[in-house]
């Protein structure tokens, strides 16, 4: 039981990185990519849906993508949900097709994309932390119910906080190689 706890928020915690990695994996400097679009949330027909399964999304230039919408009734929520994301893109539409112009990488835009970066990996820092929260109270409601004694309880709770303390750890070298990436370039 107790092995199967540790997998577990091992498991989790696992998850909680990879997850960071994909949402920064979107963040690509100097080219326009699609996926750079495609988990965007938008608001369709009082639903949230991603982009991807509302219109193609392509690449016109180096520098622009193309997004042809499937329902000519969600352009404008199409177009808000781009504004309204993190990456401050300013889609322009001409009611059936909307364009995507990526800014020119200058040093503020490299250093809002590092804010932004920085934003997700505390996003990813909780998430652990809740995971060893969850771990914890489950401790707990097993230490009241005697199933585990107090020095197992305790030995538990720091094998809990150095799996955190290396994914936390994990997550922390994944945002540096990326902030070197976006500098570097």
């Amino acid at each position: 039981m107790i092995n199967k706890i540790r997998k577990d928020t091992e498991c989790r915690m696992k998850q909680c990185t990879d997850t960071f990695k994909n949402h920064i994996r979107d963040i690509h400097t100097g080219r326009a990519s699609p996926s750079l679009l495609a988990n965007i949330p938008v608001n369709c027909y009082g639903t949230i849906i991603s982009l991807n399964k509302l219109a193609n999304i392509a690449v016109e230039d180096s520098h622009t993508l193309i997004i042809t919408v499937f329902d000519y009734m969600l352009v404008a929520s199409i177009e808000k949900a781009i504004m309204t994301s993190h990456f401050g893109l300013n889609p322009n539409s001409n009611g059936k097709i909307i364009r995507v112009p990526l800014p020119s990488l200058t040093k503020e835009r490299r250093l809002d994309l590092i804010k932004v970066i920085r934003s997700e990996a505390e996003c990813g820092r909780i998430a652990i932390r809740k995971v060893r929260r969850d771990v914890n109270e489950k401790l707990k409601e097993l230490l009241k119910d005697k199933t585990i004694c107090e020095d197992e309880h305790r030995r538990l709770q720091d094998d809990i906080q150095k799996l955190t303390n290396f994914w936390i750890s994990n997550l922390d070298a994944v945002l540096s190689e990326k902030e070197a990436e976006l500098i570097e370039i």
